[in-house]
């Protein structure tokens, strides 16, 4: 994995969760492996059990992938520029004259149904580097469209 790059806010949210998981979620789990224990019978044939190994290997490896993405991100400060970098809020009016703003975030933290598009994406990539009345061309899978940048943050 190369750099991840994440907003401020977003390096915070990424540590809460690693926080939340190291503290509050590997206690419920082994709270839950110890009473999945302690009913006894065959562990084979324990499906709690087994619910809650599986959901101790997810936790751990939730943690692991956390702390390796903090480990080696890029925190971005806000962008103050003219043109559009990680971090730039940007409204961009599509071509039926629809208007949107998103917010040009990394990969790790990207969130489309919240306005955050990563760097990585069709149009997030088209839009790096461009500024206000600029009309980039977006190759998407779905196809080819244009959008004109209006505003830059």
């Amino acid at each position: 994995m190369s750099t991840a790059y994440l907003t401020p806010q977003g390096y915070r949210k990424l540590e809460e969760e690693l926080e939340y998981l190291r503290t509050v979620k590997r206690q419920e789990v082994a709270q839950r492996l110890h009473e999945a224990l302690a009913e006894g019978g065959e562990l084979i044939e324990n499906a709690e059990y087994e619910a809650a190994k599986n959901e101790q290997a997810f936790v751990e490896g939730r943690i692991q992938e956390l702390e390796y993405l903090l480990s080696n991100a890029r925190v971005v400060e806000e962008a103050s520029s003219d043109r559009v970098s990680i971090g730039s809020h940007v409204t961009v009016r599509y071509e039926d004259g629809s208007e949107e703003t998103y917010t040009i975030v990394g990969a790790a933290e990207a969130s489309p149904r919240e306005g955050l598009i990563s760097n990585e994406s069709p149009l997030g990539e088209a839009l790096l580097g461009h500024k206000v009345g600029d009309t980039v061309e977006v190759r998407a899978p779905a196809g080819a469209f244009k959008v004109t940048i209006v505003k830059v943050g």
